[in-house]
């Protein structure tokens, strides 16, 4: 074994990789000899969670918002995450890169075309398929994927990195624990929450994987006829994971930055070549107003949980959103 790969497996927690890995393979059991019984579990579990603490994820990411503006507005927001003469490693373009590709990546490119379309053919309240619906599609839009979902990383990553490089703790996500619970981080509660926010973040990025698999499989279809089927997104999932695992394994100078500023290259190069090619006065028109609304609705919008139209809309959308962010 190379000094690198032992040098990655002396920061391996023994106590959380297995725990994670045997949760998992039970998890993948479960899915694979009793899928019909899987599928009726999550949807009576998804539902069970809609009605009851739809109110609590509401209420948590807009305290999440509230709490960041309320750091950066303040004194606060000066301290550095890490020692007062430290300098940053990266330049903006690239940490804007890595932030976008690991925060929105594929997922921005699928849902922020076909979401809009949903809305308004399904919108949460009001009469499908009229230009208030078409309003209220961008408007809802810009809601999930704006301040919020930021908010939502922005509180993990704030309190890993102050902890980590302002008080030398470990970048664990027990870390945020310290002042709570002192130096039983170190023991068995910081592993328990270790692990269970190492199994959130791999079902949070499956999510991902999945969304952007099946994308890809829909892309290739269309554009070389290729067959939409289990074995050519199984096919997609490797040979994604592939190139995210060797980016990781290049480091992030070598891999994770340059895939990143690829990534957001191509998407730039993609957003140029549909404003210039498409109606381009009418998307400033639609960007500029749906920013416009987005912004002077933001407050109900943010506590908004449709109490009084109970479709089920909110935990289709908005829940799950919250829920992938937070994961």
């Amino acid at each position: 074994m190379s000094s690198k790969s032992k040098a990655w497996f002396s920061n391996v927690n023994p106590n959380v990789f297995i725990s994670t890995v045997v949760i998992i393979l039970i998890f993948l059991a479960i899915v694979i000899f009793a899928p019909d019984a899987f599928e009726l579990l999550t949807k009576k579990l998804n539902q069970w969670i809609t009605d009851s603490f739809s109110w609590f994820y509401v209420l948590s990411v807009a305290l999440f918002l509230i709490l960041l503006t309320g750091i950066a507005v303040s004194s606060m927001g000066r301290i550095k995450l890490g020692p007062d003469h430290s300098q940053p490693d990266y330049t903006y373009p690239s940490w804007f890169a890595m932030l976008f590709t690991a925060g929105m990546g594929i997922g921005l490119m699928f849902f922020g075309v076909a979401e809009p379309i949903m809305h308004y053919v399904s919108p949460p309240s009001g009469q499908p398929e009229t230009v208030l619906a078409a309003q209220q599609a961008m408007r809802v839009t810009f809601f999930h994927w704006g301040l919020h979902a930021w908010a939502i990383y922005a509180v993990v990553g704030l309190s890993l990195a102050y902890f980590a490089y302002r008080h030398q703790l470990p970048l664990k996500v027990r870390s945020a624990l310290y002042p709570l619970i002192g130096k039983r981080i170190y023991g068995p509660i910081g592993d328990g929450v270790d692990t269970f926010a190492t199994i959130g973040t791999i079902f949070g990025v499956a999510t991902s994987l999945g969304f952007g698999v099946t994308q890809i499989n829909s892309g290739l279809n269309y554009l070389f006829g290729w067959e939409q089927s289990i074995l050519t997104q199984i096919i997609l999932i490797v040979v994604v994971s592939s190139i995210a695992s060797l980016s990781v394994f290049l480091g992030l100078d070598k891999g994770v930055k340059r895939l990143s500023e690829l990534n957001l290259i191509l998407a730039l190069l993609l957003l140029a070549f549909i404003f210039l090619t498409g109606a381009s006065i009418y998307l400033l028109q639609t960007t500029i107003q749906t920013a416009g609304q987005y912004v002077s609705n933001l407050f109900s919008m943010t506590f908004n949980l449709y109490a009084y139209q109970p479709n089920g809309w909110i935990g289709g959308w908005t829940i799950m959103y919250w829920a992938w962010w937070i994961s």
